[in-house]
């Protein structure tokens, strides 16, 4: 097995320099760190994790909350993505993941279990604003990440998509498709991506001049389960749209099976966008049109930043606000008067 002087020698660099980039140093120049990074990988190398936690007074763990209300775990479509990306940074650095279980309402707060765990930093997705354990981690010392949620502190900022800006997206898109009556199944309001996805969606009716009906905006919870729901409720306006806006790809496959149960067909009837691109979107048929977040993405810079706050690398660090693609796929099409007799 390699040893750090082994490491040394084949990159050429000292056995300080090695320690310097498996400890996250910030004076080493990117040349060398990926050089010393690359022998690393192809000597299968890795540190006596009690002898480095010794020495620099680290622990290398990561703790990573994450609420679900629907019970999925590790197998929701979005942040197992996520996740993915998080672990592919922090295990080229070095780190593990201590995968906390956290509910609403748990009375140890994020901060204590991360004292209690002597974690180096916590990256955080979907909790509510409104979860008041929030301050008291936003005011402690230790370096946090959110994801999806816009807390910043003195060791904390966040990672988030465009979601204001993917909303106007699918609403532009729709509107030149010809359509001028859209509604929208929306998540929970608690929810950072809700709230955003809402106000780029109102923006972009007001900006084109479209009609609002308040019985077209449906809330429900991100899941096919509550897209199903709202698209039935929504189906019993007065008066219907012609097209759909989902916050989720969940919601947007329950809503098409809400409407193909109701008689109608996707696109012909109803066209329906909906947000994320998760893997399964473009197998249903027809296939979802959405808009894209980089998930990957998402976790790598949550993780890149995380260890750049631990390594006192900045001494301000900003948010990361990432873009949003439209995927053109099956389930809209061009809108016709033949579609308008059943409105």
């Amino acid at each position: 097995m390699a040893t750090i002087k082994d490491i040394a020698r084949i990159a050429g660099v000292s056995v300080t320099t090695v320690s310097k980039v498996i400890n996250n140093y910030p004076d080493i120049s990117e040349k060398t760190r990926e050089r010393v990074q690359k022998v690393i990988e192809e000597e299968n190398y890795r540190p006596n994790a009690i002898a480095r936690s010794l020495s620099t007074n680290r622990s290398y763990t990561i703790g990573l909350f994450f609420t679900d209300h629907l019970n999925s775990g590790l197998r929701h479509p979005v942040f197992r993505d996520i996740i993915y990306g998080i672990e592919r940074i922090l295990f080229k650095n070095g780190f593990d993941i201590v995968l906390f279980a956290h509910k609403w309402g748990d009375r140890f707060s994020y901060s204590d279990k991360c004292k209690n765990r002597n974690v180096d930093g916590a990256i955080l997705m979907g909790m509510p604003k409104t979860d008041s354990n929030l301050d008291k981690l936003i005011n402690s010392k230790i370096p946090s990440v959110f994801v999806d949620l816009d807390m910043v502190g003195h060791n904390a900022t966040y990672v988030i998509s465009d979601n204001i800006e993917g909303a106007k997206m699918a609403v532009d898109y729709l509107y030149r498709l010809g359509h001028r009556k859209i509604g929208m199944v929306m998540g929970q309001w608690i929810t950072k991506p809700a709230q955003d996805r809402l106000i780029g969606f109102m923006q972009q009716i007001t900006e084109l001049g479209l009609e609002r009906n308040d019985e077209w905006i449906i809330e429900t919870d991100f899941s096919e389960q509550g897209g199903y729901d709202a698209m039935k409720i929504m189906l019993k306006s007065k008066q219907l749209p012609t097209a759909v806006f989902c916050q989720s790809d969940e919601m947007a496959i329950g809503a098409m099976r809400a409407i193909e149960e109701a008689g109608y067909r996707v696109p012909a009837d109803f066209s329906l966008i909906g947000f994320d691109d998760i893997e399964i979107s473009r197998y249903v048929k027809p296939s979802l049109t959405t808009i894209r977040q980089d998930k990957l993405l998402m976790g790598e810079k949550a993780a890149r930043i995380l260890l750049d706050i631990i390594g006192e690398k900045n001494s301000s660090y900003y948010p990361i606000v990432l873009p949003t693609q439209l995927i053109e796929r099956e389930s809209c099409q061009q809108y016709t008067e033949k579609g308008a007799e059943m409105r």
